[in-house]
């Protein structure tokens, strides 16, 4: 399948996401969402050992790899990262596909499926709960943290970025993610750096890493939850859990969250790993992912999908 990777660009009003697209061009749609400060490469390892016949679309989100930032001014949220989704979609035509999400990704994929129900046939979230919950009584706190942080980078006459040796770079984002393996590293790279005047910075949008200002209760979350028609499969890294949550006052929400989940008859899976775990050991997450596939989506009659 690495032969059949191409570059996909999809015009916004502010630019253009970008992405990677493996396999058939008739292949069954599947729709890959990486986690914040990521890129679509942290699927290039996964998606070769996941079912041949599906034709598989992993997009730089915008801010971060190769795609566009958003204009001055706004903010990075989950409705604005579900907007793209539909851009994408509509840009490519599709009717019907399966979303696989990563840590923030798989809260994009999630609400994207609540939405738009008709759409998703299956969902697979990669070290995600789907929806995150902020707790009521810490809202405002979180919230204004977010403000100020956009409104004080506003105010700054000076927003170059840092620029790094290839290898500082590499150290540095070893430094934040200590269980990478050195190919994830570099693999995260390849999108994540541009090469400028003395070296490379990291291409995503400094402002990606502000506080997310968009909140919903654990009410809202299950409500949304309760909306997803599509068949879904939860694969948690046993060694990450305080890598999902952004507030650690989140945690009391988890266990109902995975609960409602259970009875509504989805699949929850714990693999041996941490965070990165279907980047730096595909093999570990590729079994779960396909074998979902072929049973929700690849096994019954269905028809061509071309982009």
């Amino acid at each position: 399948m690495a032969k059949q990777v191409s570059e996909l660009s999809v015009p916004v009003p502010w630019g253009e996401i970008r992405g990677k697209v493996w396999g058939p061009d008739h292949g069954y749609p599947v729709l890959c969402l990486h986690g914040w400060a990521d890129n679509c490469g942290s699927f290039s390892t996964l998606i070769p050992l996941l079912p041949k016949e599906c034709r598989y679309v992993a997009v730089d989100l915008a801010g971060h790899g190769l795609s566009s930032h958003r204009p001055p001014g706004t903010f990075y949220s989950l409705p604005e990262y579900v907007a793209d989704v539909c851009r994408v979609v509509d840009a490519l035509q599709l009717k019907k596909l399966s979303i696989i999400g990563h840590s923030m990704g798989g809260d994009i994929a999630a609400v994207f499926a609540s939405m738009y129900p008709e759409m998703v046939e299956a969902l697979v979230l990669l070290d995600s709960f789907g929806f995150l919950p902020t707790d009521t009584t810490e809202l405002s706190k979180v919230v204004r943290q977010g403000m100020d942080e956009m409104l004080q980078y506003e105010k700054k006459t000076e927003k170059k970025k840092r620029v790094y040796t290839y290898e500082k770079a590499a150290e540095r984002l070893l430094a934040a993610n200590p269980t990478l393996s050195e190919q994830s590293v570099r693999i995260l790279l390849e999108r994540g750096l541009v090469q400028v005047e003395g070296g490379f910075v990291f291409s995503r949008d400094l402002r990606v890493n502000f506080k997310n200002i968009v909140r919903i209760s654990l009410e809202q979350s299950l409500d949304m939850q309760a909306r997803i028609q599509a068949s879904l499969l939860v694969v948690l890294a046993n060694g990450s859990f305080d890598r999902i949550l952004s507030e650690p006052a989140q945690s009391k929400f988890t266990t109902t969250l995975l609960q409602c989940l259970r009875d509504r008859n989805h699949t929850v899976v714990t693999a041996p790993g941490d965070h990165y775990v279907h980047l730096s050991k595909p093999e570990v997450v590729a079994p779960f992912v396909s074998n979902f596939l072929r049973t929700k989506v690849l096994s019954p009659p269905t028809r061509e999908h071309k982009l």
